[in-house]
C-alpha cells in the first residue's frame, strides 16, 4: 500500500473501527483478491466487532497497493458512503481499481558447474571434468518442518465484563527494622490508580502495607482464583526496590518488614504453568519502586530537543541495595514442560517506573512521575492506542523530568505479550466524531 494511503487509515483508525462494518467488507475484499479466506477466517477470530474492524484496518496496509481502492470500492457497494468520503477527502480523484497482473513463470538459472582439470602422469591426456552444485530451490532456502504463519499482528479479546483482576500492593509505612523510610506520596499514586483500572472496568483489590509473607500470599491467593470468564490480570507493586540477581525479570520489591519479593517471583505466580486459567492472557505488572541505587544525571543534548520539565524540591527515592534472591517459585510446576503449546513467560508484561539499577523518583506530594505520567496517558490515549504505544509515551514525558534540577529517570518495560492490547474504555473517553 502507498504512504499516502496507510497515512490516511492511520490517520482516521479510531472512525473506521467505530463505524466500519467487517462483516460487509469479507466477501468483496476476498473477490477482488485482497484477502485469503485464511486472513479472513483469523481476521473472524480477532473478537468483537470493533476488535475485527482494527485488525481489519490494519492487515489492509499489507495488501499491497490495491488494497485501499478495493476498501472504497467496497464500502460504498454496501452503501456505507460516508466512510469513503471520510478517507477521500483531499485526496486526487481516485482511479478504477487496476486489473490483477498476471505473473510470469520464474525462470530457474542453470546449475552452476566447476571444472576441473586432471593430468595423468602416465599420459600427456587431459581430463576436464564438470562438477555439478546441489541442486537447490531458487530464493532463500526454508528451514525443513516450519510452516510459514501469518505475520499480522492481531489483538487481545478485551471485551469481558468485568475485563479482570486488578490487584494493588501499596506499601507506604515501613517498620523501623526494615531501615526503610515511609514512602510519603504513594497514596496519591494508589487512588489514582485504583481510579484509572476502575475506569477501564477491572475489580481492583488494594492492599496496603504488606510483610514479604503477606505479599506472596496475596499473590498466591490470585493465582488460585478462576480467570477463565475474564480476559486479563493486573498487578501494581508500590514499594521500595532493589536489585537482585534474575534470569529473566529484574528487580524486586520491599515488604514493609524489610525483606524482599523477586518481580521474577510475582510473575511466576501468574505465568502459563501455575495459573491454567491466565493461559493465552495477558499478565500485566506495573512497578513503581526503584531498579537500584545509581542516580542519573542524564548527558547533554541538542538544542532542538525538547525542554525538561524541573521536578519538585519534595522528590525522593525508593531505592535499596542490591541483594540477591531466588528468582522462582519452588514448585513441581516450573520444571521443563515439552507439552506446553506457548513459551511460559508469554503474555507477560512488566513496565518498570525505572531502568534496572537505577533510582525512581516520587513527590512526596504529587506522587511518582512515573504513576502520574500513566495515569494521564491512559486518561487520554486507551480509546484510540494499543498499550505498548502508550508505554512509550509514558517513556518519553517521564524522560523529559529533572529531579533537584539535576537527576534523571527512564522507565522501561519486558514485553512478552505476542498481541496487541487495547484496554475497555468508558464511554465518556471513547472518541467522538467532529
Amino acid at each position: 500500500m502507498e504512504e499516502r494511503h496507510k497515512r490516511i487509515l492511520q490517520r482516521n483508525r479510531v472512525n473506521l473501527v467505530r463505524d466500519l462494518n467487517p462483516s460487509d467488507m469479507y466477501d468483496g475484499l476476498l473477490s477482488k483478491g485482497i484477502f485469503t479466506q485464511d486472513m479472513i477466517d483469523e481476521i473472524k477470530r480477532s473478537g468483537t466487532r470493533r476488535d475485527q474492524a482494527r485488525q481489519l484496518v490494519r492487515d489492509l496496509e499489507t495488501r499491497g497497493s490495491r488494497a485501499f481502492p478495493a476498501l472504497i470500492e467496497c464500502l460504498r457497494e454496501k452503501g456505507q458512503h460516508s466512510l469513503p468520503d471520510l478517507l477521500l477527502a483531499g485526496e486526487p480523484q481516485s482511479q478504477p481499481l487496476p486489473l490483477p497482473v498476471h505473473v510470469r513463470p520464474v525462470v530457474r538459472p542453470l546449475p552452476v558447474c566447476n571444472t576441473l582439470t586432471y593430468v595423468s602422469e602416465y599420459s600427456s591426456i587431459k581430463v576436464v571434468m564438470f562438477i555439478t552444485a546441489p541442486e537447490r530451490e531458487f530464493g532463500k532456502p526454508r528451514a525443513p518442518g516450519r510452516v510459514r504463519r501469518d505475520s499480522s499482528i492481531q489483538s487481545y479479546k478485551m471485551d469481558a465484563s468485568p475485563c479482570g483482576h486488578c490487584l494493588i500492593i501499596n506499601n507506604v509505612d515501613f517498620e523501623p527494622q526494615s531501615e526503610l523510610n515511609n514512602r510519603t506520596g504513594s497514596n496519591i499514586d494508589c487512588d489514582k490508580l485504583e481510579r484509572r483500572f476502575k475506569s477501564l472496568n477491572f475489580i481492583v483489590l488494594v492492599k496496603r502495607n504488606l510483610k514479604q509473607k503477606q505479599i506472596r500470599q496475596e499473590l498466591s491467593a490470585l493465582s488460585k482464583k478462576d480467570h477463565s470468564q475474564y480476559d486479563c490480570c493486573v498487578v501494581i507493586m508500590l514499594s521500595h526496590g532493589t536489585e537482585v540477581s534474575h534470569n529473566r525479570f529484574p528487580g524486586a520489591v520491599h515488604g514493609v518488614d524489610g525483606p524482599n519479593v523477586p518481580v521474577q517471583l510475582i510473575t511466576n505466580y501468574l505465568n502459563g504453568q501455575n495459573c491454567p486459567s491466565l493461559q493465552g492472557k495477558p499478565k500485566l505488572f506495573f512497578i513503581q519502586a526503584c531498579g537500584g541505587g545509581e542516580r542519573d544525571t542524564g548527558f547533554e543534548v541538542t538544542p532542538d530537543e525538547d525542554k525538561p520539565c524541573i521536578g519538585g524540591t519534595d522528590d525522593q527515592t525508593d531505592a535499596m541495595p542490591m541483594s540477591s534472591s531466588s528468582d522462582s517459585l519452588s514448585t513441581p510446576s516450573d520444571e521443563p514442560d515439552s507439552r506446553a503449546t506457548l513459551p511460559t513467560p508469554s503474555d507477560i508484561l512488566v513496565s518498570y517506573s525505572t531502568f534496572p539499577g537505577y533510582v525512581s523518583w516520587r513527590d512526596t506530594q504529587a506522587g511518582s512521575w512515573y504513576v502520574e505520567t500513566l495515569d494521564n496517558i491512559l486518561e487520554d490515549n486507551a480509546a484510540a492506542n494499543d498499550l505498548v504505544t502508550m508505554l512509550m509515551m509514558v517513556n518519553h514525558e517521564v524522560s523529559q523530568n529533572s529531579a533537584k534540577g539535576l537527576y534523571k529517570q527512564m522507565p522501561g518495560s519486558f514485553n512478552f505479550l505476542r498481541k496487541l492490547l487495547y484496554f475497555q474504555v468508558p464511554p465518556c473517553q471513547r472518541p467522538i466524531q467532529a
